[in-house]
């Protein structure tokens, strides 16, 4: 009955752990349902049907009955759309989030997650998903991508030569003088190692790995860098591996904050701009790769390598 089990991510990346963490996640959460013939529209629906066939909602859930006798709900937490405006492209911008429901009909969001009072109806707008839709589901947000804007988006062989490209560069560390390198993505994301550069992601500034110029009494991570004196967090850099993440194939110029996940500058002000569902009735950004909630006044920082001296 249920084609795909979404798990509830935490920031960082990893799936909710332990015995205390319960899913905030409805059982039946959402139905897509796509059209058999072009263009393959796909529509979004609150709630999914169990067993007998039957819609299934909590004993919570908000029900209600529309003026042509049918009835309408929402989940117990809802499902949350939000549509880019301009598509999902260079050009793009955030949208507005909506909530769906049973019906498929769009409505403003509740004062809270589960609040029972649902929403203002917004007759002028569908549950039609759009390529780079967000779906959030309460502990999971979902990107829906559309086989023609991924036609647009960079591919992995193309995130392979921007490595290369970055690497032949031959960056330096301005203090140690070491070349830095970003790692193969076959190597995975395990320990950093010699070559790994790091960031000062208060200034952008581009380093090898060094032990000194620790600011204990501010945190474990925060660091001095040497060449402005700002003091921040200091993390390694890692190239955001995910192309149906990106609006365009653009170089590898700036990186989230705090994870130093590294994208193209349209790719990284998107997704700051981006709030997401969090908790009761917050928002807030976070990096797309990782998950990891973003901080600092632009989410982002532009990277300043410097090169060879030779």
């Amino acid at each position: 009955m249920i084609d795909f089990v979404v798990t509830d991510t935490s920031p960082g990346g990893g799936a909710a752990e332990g015995p205390s963490a319960q899913s905030t996640i409805s059982r039946y959460a959402c139905r897509i349902l796509c059209d058999r013939r072009p263009p393959y529209t796909a529509r979004i629906y609150a709630a999914g049907f169990d067993a007998s066939s039957n819609i299934f909602l909590g004993e919570r859930a908000a029900k209600w009955r529309t003026p042509d006798g049918l009835m309408d709900g929402l989940t117990t937490n809802g499902v949350l759309v939000m549509h880019p405006a301009g598509g999902f492209s260079e050009d793009s911008a955030p949208g507005v989030w909506r909530e769906i429901s049973v019906c498929g009909n769009v409505y403003t969001l509740r004062d809270s997650r589960s609040a029972q009072q649902r929403g203002k109806l917004v007759e002028n707008e569908s549950n039609v998903l759009q390529d780079g839709s967000l779906i959030d589901l309460c502990g999971a947000t979902l990107l829906w991508r559309t086989p023609a804007g991924l036609l647009r988006a960079p591919t992995l062989k193309q995130l392979e030569a921007q490595r290369q490209e970055a690497n032949a560069a031959r960056p330096q560390c301005p203090v140690g003088l070491s070349t830095l390198a970003f790692p193969s993505p076959a190597r995975g994301r395990t320990a950093p190692d010699k070559q790994q550069p790091w960031v000062y992601v208060r200034c952008g500034h581009v380093h090898g790995y060094h032990g000194w110029g620790c600011r204990r009494e501010r945190g474990p991570q925060e660091r001095e860098c040497p060449l402005c004196r700002l003091v921040g967090p200091y993390v390694p850099l890692w190239l955001g591996q995910e192309a149906g993440l990106c609006l365009d194939p653009g170089p590898p110029s700036h990186a989230f904050a705090p994870c130093g996940h590294v994208c193209s500058e349209k790719t990284a002000r998107y997704w700051a701009q981006t709030p997401l569902p969090h908790g009761t009735h917050a928002f807030h950004a976070a990096c797309p790769f990782c998950g990891a909630w973003l901080t600092g006044e632009h989410g982002c920082v532009r990277l300043i390598f410097q090169g060879p001296l030779d």
